[in-house]
């Protein structure tokens, strides 16, 4: 190329904005960019999937009329697209089903939309045909391409428990005697096997919810659980589960709070539960028996604000769960927005931005400082003036309208492309702090088996940013935009396409995510 040839082309290049990355430079950003880099070789925790529950309105959605009742199947499970390249859902991987205590033949239990169906009779047979709208969505998810799912009780059965209620009469110790112990385990892996039998493996059983609460006030079902108690059932659980090779692991334990992980928090026998189950030394080690998933689950409820609380609670779960010996994951099995202690007030349904934008400043600090390897929702579809739906529907027992959500479709620029196996892997900017919680948070996955690389970016502040990526040499291919904001329609909207480090634009108090493909 001659002298003239190549000054030209210099200015083409100048006055165009683009930019070329070499071998050993760094992609060329404007004043007003940041570029954030991403170490594809820096990799940190597996994700194994994003899910939420049918607690507890689904088992009379289910029964509706198939136009709503698969509109909402669509949104929370469809991985498919339009004739416009938008999701037609948010592709959750992972279903949460409530095995429920029964309480719904009871009265005791005042909101009849919080009691639950159980397969348990009176003479301790069973009836299958129980939970019939939650078995639909159940089915609905299998369809839809789900293939991981949890069977999760709040309580033992009525016909199990010490009162023959689904609720605590003491708040202190589990609603079960210990000459029941056999009996709940036996009726968990019967309940696992019937679904093995019809086609949806239960992957994991969650026999404890929220151990450290009292569950005396008759809101809904539950009981309080020890560590001890926790533990001597989960022995008879296992060992029914290997008698009977069941493809079916035991989830513990399902904290109220994340703080019972760690720490003591004023309940001695009701927390510390990585160190009391996971630690060899412990008496109740749970990390020895066949059937346990090496993991703990624990819920974001009460520490999701003030943010400095936000962070060091995260991080004192992770520095916990490197202290044991057990190669442990740590799974963010139950959140919505409760308002106590939150920014954003639980009361009053909100289906905006606001909400949407402050679960997934959560479900980012997650991932990026808890290092879930799972997230999930509390309940998919609220009937309640309340911010606790992903979908809302009309309090009506046969039928009504259904309404989608901009916290729905938040919660899909992580679940609907951060697939199951992706592995997070370190993001960094050198001009900004990209883990901004009133900012810009950015966090990177990749997609071994669709050679790809997911990146969510949140921005929380009211100004628009301008970023460019920069990934290794070679590796940046094109990158498929979905923005989630404010505006109508920007719900998962596909963008145009860029090319390897373009520029792109994430508009204030919204959520953009790059699906780049590798090279």
């Amino acid at each position: 190329m001659n002298i003239r040839l190549r000054n030209l082309f210099a200015l083409l290049v100048i006055v165009s904005g683009s930019c070329f990355k070499r071998d050993t430079e760094q992609p060329v950003a404007a004043e007003n960019e940041t570029v954030i880099t991403i170490h594809l070789d820096d990799k940190k925790q597996t994700i194994r999937n994003f899910g939420a529950s049918d607690a507890w309105a689904c088992n009379f959605i289910g029964v509706w009329p198939d136009e709503q009742r698969n509109q909402v199947a669509d949104w929370l499970f469809s991985t498919a697209v339009d004739e416009e390249g938008k999701p037609k859902g948010i592709g959750l991987s992972l279903w949460r089903f409530n095995i429920g205590a029964g309480s719904a033949a009871q009265d005791n239990i005042a909101d009849e939309w919080r009691r639950t169906e159980g397969f348990l009779k009176d003479d301790l047979t069973y009836d299958w045909n129980k939970q019939a709208g939650q078995q639909w969505f159940l089915d609905a998810a299998k369809t839809r391409g789900v293939d991981q799912f949890v069977g999760f009780t709040n309580s033992p059965p009525v016909q199990l428990t010490k009162n023959k209620k689904a609720f605590s009469s003491d708040g202190q110790q589990a609603n079960i005697a210990k000459e029941k112990y056999d009996a709940f385990a036996v009726f968990l892996a019967t309940v696992a096997r019937h679904f093995q039998e019809k086609g949806i493996v239960l992957n994991y059983l969650s026999p404890f919810n929220e151990p450290q609460w009292d569950w005396t006030n008759g809101s809904q079902e539950g009981t309080p659980y020890t560590n001890q108690e926790m533990f001597d059932i989960t022995r008879k659980l296992d060992s029914i589960i290997s008698k009977e090779n069941l493809p079916t692991k035991i989830q513990v334990a399902e904290a109220g709070s994340m703080v019972y992980l760690y720490g003591t928090s004023g309940k001695p026998t009701r927390s510390n539960q990585i160190e009391d189950f996971f630690s060899q030394g412990s008496t109740r080690f749970l990390g020895g028996f066949n059937s346990v998933d090496k993991m703990i689950s624990g819920h974001s409820y009460f520490t999701s604000a003030p943010v400095k609380d936000m962070i060091s609670v995260r991080q004192l779960v992770n520095q916990k769960i490197k202290s044991v010996s057990v190669p442990l994951e740590f799974w963010q099995s139950e959140y919505c927005i409760l308002g106590d202690q939150e920014e954003v007030p639980g009361p009053g349904k909100d289906t905006g931005m606001v909400p949407a934008l402050y679960v997934a400043r959560l479900i980012h600090h997650d991932l990026t400082v808890a290092n879930a390897s799972a997230w999930h929702w509390w309940t998919s579809l609220s009937v309640y003036d309340y911010k606790d739906g992903l979908v809302y529907a009309d309090k009506n027992k046969t039928t009504g309208k259904v309404e989608d959500t901009k916290l729905l479709w938040a919660f899909g620029n992580f679940s609907r492309f951060i697939r199951p196996g992706a592995q997070r892997v370190e993001v960094t900017s050198a001009k900004v702090n990209i883990n901004n919680p009133v900012g810009l948070m950015a966090s990177s996955y990749v997609n071994a088996a669709n050679n790809e690389v997911v990146t969510v970016i949140i921005n929380y502040s009211n100004i628009d940013e301008t970023l460019r990526l920069d990934m290794p040499t070679g590796t940046a291919g094109a990158s498929q935009l979905f923005i989630t904001s404010g505006k109508a329609g920007e719900d998962l909207k596909p963008l145009n396409k860029i090319d390897g480090t373009e520029a792109f634009q994430v508009p204030k108090t919204s959520i953009v995510t790059l699906v780049t493909k590798l090279l």
